[in-house]
């Protein structure tokens, strides 16, 4: 079977989540999803390889990566609540402001 395509495709999204997380410095929501995709790409190249090598490591290390990238999404959610609760805004920029 050919996978290469879906190498590709994963590659292309790791792509595009590090360019959002290193272009982007004004929206923390941006940086956040971006940095999602590049975890789901990461997953997404564990379970292709999982299925061209006929083994089934791979799909238990994407299940971890799974959790690991829903707790990240929430516990970062919960932190922008109550930073935008306290300041008003959720830019990264003014983010600086909490520099002691």
């Amino acid at each position: 079977m050919d996978f290469i395509y879906l190498f590709f495709v994963a590659a292309l999204l790791f792509i595009i989540g590090v360019g959002g997380v290193i272009l982007n410095r004004t929206n923390i929501v941006v940086v956040l999803m971006s940095l999602e995709l590049a975890l789901l790409s990461v997953s997404l190249n564990f379970i292709i390889f999982s299925v061209c090598l006929g083994d089934l490591m791979g799909q238990i290390f994407a299940i971890f990566i799974l959790i690991i990238a829903a707790c990240e999404s929430s516990i970062g959610l919960a932190i922008i609540l109550v930073y935008f609760r306290v300041r008003g805004s959720i830019r990264i920029d003014q983010a600086s402001l909490l520099k002691s």
